[in-house]
């Protein structure tokens, strides 16, 4: 689902980005100069994830931008708009939500812990995420991976998954990277950035538990 927001807002943000970076790249949500993040300096923007929930409830949506250079990426933004919420770093930089600096979550055992997952891929257990899921306390769909992730970076969920693309995807990868996190293709060894593929983002330390149950 696009609106004319979401082609308005990715259009003031590669005007202010490329105003300032002449010569970088822009690969979005809603089009962009680009198709890979592989080569040069590019920008990876969703202008409001969580489109349906921006229409019909008027929270629960975000902002992200990620920036790479040759394929590496630097650092990511999630803001959460409703709630006035930045959290940006990555890569060399600390992470932070507005003022205050994230730690890595804590670390707490399955069973006592939710995990965010999409509604529809969970009920067709897809690559055995339900059989993940129904080891937790229980799971919640939120409708936005931003907020998702958002909530993996404050340790509210233990992990979060869904079919995304890379504007989804990109700017969680390279924050949580800073937090001890890893963002876990279910499609390959690593992510392809070109494609829609199944993520999850994950604390490193629960990946091989996590990977005992999925497939």
């Amino acid at each position: 689902m696009v609106t004319h927001l979401d082609k308005q807002v990715q259009e003031m943000l590669t005007q202010q980005i490329q105003s300032r970076y002449q010569g970088d790249g822009i690969l979005g949500e809603e089009g962009g100069d680009v198709s890979s993040i592989h080569e040069g300096n590019i920008w990876v923007i969703d202008p409001i994830d969580g489109t349906t929930n921006f229409i019909a409830q008027k929270t629960d949506f975000a902002i992200m931008i990620a920036y790479f250079e040759n394929g590496v990426g630097k650092f990511g933004i999630i803001y959460d708009v409703m709630r006035d919420k930045l959290f940006h770093g990555g890569d060399s930089f600390p992470v932070f939500c507005n003022q205050e600096r994230l730690k890595k979550p804590e670390l707490r055992p399955l069973r006592q812990s939710l995990i965010g997952i999409n509604a529809k891929l969970y009920a067709g257990n897809a690559h055995g995420v339900a059989e993940l899921a129904n080891q937790s306390l229980g799971t919640r769909s939120v409708g936005s991976a931003g907020i998702g992730f958002a909530h993996v970076l404050e340790g509210r969920l233990f992990a979060y998954a869904s079919y995304l693309c890379p504007w989804d995807y990109a700017a969680a990868s390279i924050i949580g990277s800073s937090l001890g996190l890893v963002m876990l293709s279910f499609e390959g060894p690593s992510l392809a950035y070109d494609k829609r593929e199944f993520v999850m983002l994950v604390s490193e330390s629960h990946l091989e538990e996590v990977k005992g149950y999925i497939f």
